[in-house]
């Protein structure tokens, strides 16, 4: 069953899943447990079997366990999926030491993702963020010179500002652009997504449940272990304030006869044709819900209320997604 509409990464692209399967959470994530890598490979698989062909990751998911499980999963499925990895961030015992974007590095960090993977060509191949330690030229120029020896297909970016992405794409076209998007994070509506929509990219969009905020099923106050304690979106009055709006969307989903999640995750797909929803899933039971979702429809009034509720500067505070 191939059920999924497909979107076009970029002016020249190729053509792929509108909805696409996130991978991280089958790794370890925040120093939490890894989940049964059996059900991960048999989610893969299910997404592939259902049309959902775009898997994300990064080289830095799992210490590079992420890559290895996908790699298991498409050995004999390599034509099915296209692949999407991140590099660039630096981590040691779990936590962020910051970036290396050095050419020296990329030139490394491929390798070393194509290995794990067990493949000769990354699809879309793309900087996790850019903190300008090394010029954006310097960057984009060097997964150019990747795609010559064949290394890499397209080029992405990811955590970027408007400007550095007009400096990327004319170093060479970029095929599409990873940023956190949803009812809760609207920032970049204002001038990264129209400089985005301008050049031509595909925008992978993640985060669509804003880190569990918009899933409904939250209640202040988090438990003490919980790793959202540290973000200021979810302490104290800010997560009470938050948690009254989500219950307009709680609302909205009951009169629909769907979930939060559903409806979060139906926004984002609405916001336009060049646009991919990514979804995070480590279970093959969370496909039909996220397939679902991509065929709800608003109608005029709905998406007025859920603008309006959830305009920028609605929900209070942070979290890591914010530059």
């Amino acid at each position: 069953m191939k059920n999924i509409t497909k979107i076009q990464l970029g002016q020249n692209g190729p053509l792929v899943s509108k909805l696409g399967l996130g991978c991280m959470r089958m790794s370890s994530i925040w120093g939490g447990p890894t989940p049964n890598e059996t059900e991960s490979i048999a989610t893969i698989h299910e997404a592939l079997d259902n049309g959902i062909n775009f898997l994300n990751t990064g080289d830095f998911y799992g210490a590079g366990h992420n890559e290895m499980l996908i790699g298991k999963a498409i050995k004999d499925r390599r034509n099915d999926a296209f692949i999407s990895v991140k590099f660039g961030a630096i981590f040691h015992n779990g936590q962020w030491l910051g970036l290396d974007l050095r050419p020296i590095a990329i030139k490394n960090f491929i390798n070393y993702s194509l290995t794990r993977l067990g493949i000769e060509t990354i699809d879309l191949y793309q900087p996790s963020r850019m903190d300008d330690s090394v010029p954006v030229e310097d960057i984009i120029g060097t997964v150019s010179d990747l795609i010559q020896e064949g290394k890499v297909r397209y080029i992405g970016v990811s955590e970027i500002t408007a400007d550095q992405l007009r400096r990327a794409n004319s170093i060479h076209p970029i095929s599409a652009l990873e940023i956190g998007y949803s009812l809760a994070d609207r920032q970049i509506e204002s001038e990264l997504l129209p400089t985005a929509k301008e050049l031509g990219l595909g925008i992978i969009a993640f985060a669509n449940t804003a880190e569990g905020l918009l899933t409904g099923e939250l209640k202040a106050p988090l438990a003490e272990n919980d790793y959202r304690n540290h973000f200021s979106r979810f302490q104290g009055e800010n997560l009470i304030h938050n948690l009254e709006k989500v219950e307009v969307l709680k609302q909205l989903a009951k009169d629909k006869n769907c979930t939060p999640t559903q409806l979060a995750i139906a926004w984002v797909n609405e916001q336009g044709d060049h646009i991919m929803p990514l979804v995070s899933m480590s279970r093959r039971s969370r496909l039909p819900e996220n397939i679902e979702a991509m065929n709800i429809v608003f109608t005029a009034e709905e998406i007025n209320t859920l603008n309006t509720t959830f305009a920028i500067g609605a929900i209070l505070g942070g979290t890591y997604l914010q530059r």
